[in-house]
């Protein structure tokens, strides 16, 4: 446990939360602050964070993760794809049991006779395809900028293998432009807006783009961001961090999860990204909508491998499942005990959406770690 222990320990932690009542006693205003990351949600809940924080600084969970942000249309999308003959569709264990429009996931359309897979990296995908040449095999491809550096190598690896059974569904997004959807606050009426006085930022994200890109959204936003580690210390340190930059009033980019993380982050998984991949135009993100230049696709040099090119691939139009919050959640605006769903019809067994299915999922955060209590409503308007 050496590197663990020590970021855990509650004499710490005690005095941190001391350090940060004393930094917030007569502010009324408050303080709210967005954590992006779902490793960073579920562990708030898992080391019960906010009981150690006082009333007026509150932690407001944001988009979590790739799975919680993919919109129904691209699992409708992918669904349609494996029930067609002779398809395989790879993927990971917990984007299988996401709930399409029809409340179909992919694990469901696996029961039903489809070919779909569960792999643990993106390799396992390409070894399938070499293993089965008759099939095309279809990775479901999808992360933040931390897992895109595995699929540029196995599309690479493709190229240099001459498969032509294997190609990839991409749907790779970046969190920069997710930073900035949310701080423009676009007029969403079934969501409203939330109050936001910074940003606890994300750690994997930041060990490949660095903490410069962040840098951007400080100044044009005047709002600070601090890079933190998972660790329940690394959080706490990471809140009061920001609430001095509050206090001082002060923008800046700060790193607080400098042993994992440099300025210009992991050069030669950029160089790999950029070989392969290319900027979207527009990029739907369950909860924030349409979000420009937010995702990314294979260039033209590796387009046999574009699956959405290859079998002529469309989203059509999807709703989710009624009564689900989701979006509200990922957007900030509610916390999972504002939907009715939760606990209730929804549950890990019969999940409703993508909150409650993914492991960074902020509704599966509040039922494993039993964070039934109500919170204070959010302030929002629309």
């Amino acid at each position: 446990m050496k590197h663990t222990l020590e970021y855990r320990d509650g004499r710490i932690a005690r005095q941190l939360a001391a350090r940060i009542a004393a930094e917030t006693a007569g502010d009324g205003a408050g303080y709210r602050f967005m954590e992006f990351c779902g490793g960073h949600t579920h562990a708030i809940s898992r080391y019960g964070l906010e009981d150690l924080l006082p009333p007026s600084v509150r932690l407001i969970h944001g988009p979590g993760c790739p799975v919680c942000v993919l919109p129904v249309a691209r699992i409708d999308t992918a669904i349609r794809l494996v029930e067609r003959s002779g398809i395989t569709l790879c993927t990971y264990g917990d984007l299988m049991r996401v709930p399409g429009s029809r409340g179909v996931s992919l694990l469901r359309a696996k029961a039903g006779g489809a070919d779909v897979r569960m792999i643990y990296s993106a390799l396992d995908a390409i070894a399938t395809a070499r293993a089965e040449p008759q099939r095309q095999v279809v990775l479901f491809a999808i992360g933040f900028e931390t897992t895109t550096p595995p699929t540029a190598l196995a599309v690479r690896l493709a190229a240099e293998l001459g498969l032509k059974n294997f190609t990839v569904f991409c749907n790779h997004v970046l969190t920069p432009a997710a930073i900035q959807n949310i701080l423009e606050s676009p007029d969403l009426r079934e969501f409203g807006r939330v109050r936001l006085d910074g940003f606890i930022g994300p750690a994997h994200v930041s060990t490949v783009i660095g903490s410069e890109p962040y840098t951007f959204f400080a100044e044009e936003f005047a709002k600070p961001v601090v890079i933190a580690g998972f660790e329940p210390l690394d959080v706490l340190q990471a809140v009061l961090m920001l609430i001095r930059q509050v206090n001082d009033g002060r923008h800046e980019v700060e790193n607080q999860y400098g042993r994992a993380v440099r300025l210009e982050g992991n050069e030669g998984a950029k160089r790999d990204v950029a070989q392969v991949f290319e900027l979207r135009k527009t990029f739907e993100w369950r909860g924030l909508g349409q979000v420009p230049y937010s995702a990314l696709r294979l260039k033209e040099r590796y387009g046999e491998f574009d699956a959405e090119r290859r079998f002529a691939l469309s989203d059509a139009p999807a709703r989710e499942v009624p009564g689900c919050q989701c979006g509200a959640v990922l957007r900030g605006v509610k916390t999972p005990l504002d939907c009715r769903l939760f606990g209730t019809a929804c549950t890990p067994e019969t999940p409703m959406g993508s909150c409650m299915v993914s492991p960074e999922g902020a509704c599966s955060a509040y039922w494993t770690y039993k964070r039934f209590r109500a919170s204070p409503p959010r302030e929002t308007a629309a």
